[in-house]
């Protein structure tokens, strides 16, 4: 399995470290690649966009040509794990003029819904499809504030859905990676086989 990490900007290394878990855990070969330029994507059979800024990685995605490949990928069917600012980028409405959103997951998005820096919190989140509750870290978090019909809530915070499944991708509003449980990974990329609790 070739898993694709967006390396613009971002937490690159979490990623790659929990990618290489989930692969482990279910026996499969996963090599990790940094993605910052066009080419590199329909090489890939998987793709996580890390948080970070938003806005930054928009611009980049774009700028780089890469926008286009993360559309056809999902379009293609082929899974994509989005956390945080990715979850922002891969919106239909970002609601924030400086983000050109990927329309990949049919919700509109609070930037900064939870406050800022200091207001970052973690959680014992239930999330639809694993078995016990997951360690969440929210750092300047975005919450989803509209759901399109076809979008699965997967787990909310004060009523808020904070983690969604839209046909082949998965967005957070937290951070999984920042933990040393890489089962949103494993529900991300490994669908069809149990997930380890």
């Amino acid at each position: 399995m070739q898993a694709g990490v967006i390396a613009v900007q971002g937490d690159v290394a979490e990623h790659a470290g929990a990618v290489q878990a989930a692969a482990t855990a279910h026996d499969e070969p996963a090599e990790v690649v940094e993605v910052r330029d066009s080419g590199v994507v329909p090489d890939c059979d998987v793709l996580l966009m890390p948080g970070g800024e938003s806005t930054t990685i928009s611009r980049l995605i774009h700028r780089e040509g890469i926008a286009t490949e993360i559309r056809e990928h999902v379009a293609s069917g082929k899974p994509v794990l989005a956390t945080c600012a990715g979850l922002i980028v891969c919106s239909r409405d970002a609601k924030d003029d400086r983000v050109d959103p990927l329309g990949l997951v049919d919700v509109s998005v609070d930037r900064n819904a939870f406050g800022r820096q200091k207001d970052s919190f973690e959680a014992k989140l239930p999330i639809e499809g694993l078995e016990s509750p997951f360690h969440a870290v929210f750092i300047r978090a975005p919450a989803i504030d509209a759901v399109g019909d076809g979008v699965e809530v997967l787990a909310r915070v004060d009523g808020r859905p904070v983690a969604v499944r839209d046909g082949p991708v998965i967005a957070t509003a937290f951070h999984p990676e920042l933990t040393d449980d890489s089962r949103l990974h494993d529900l991300a990329f490994f669908p069809e086989r149990e997930v380890i609790a």
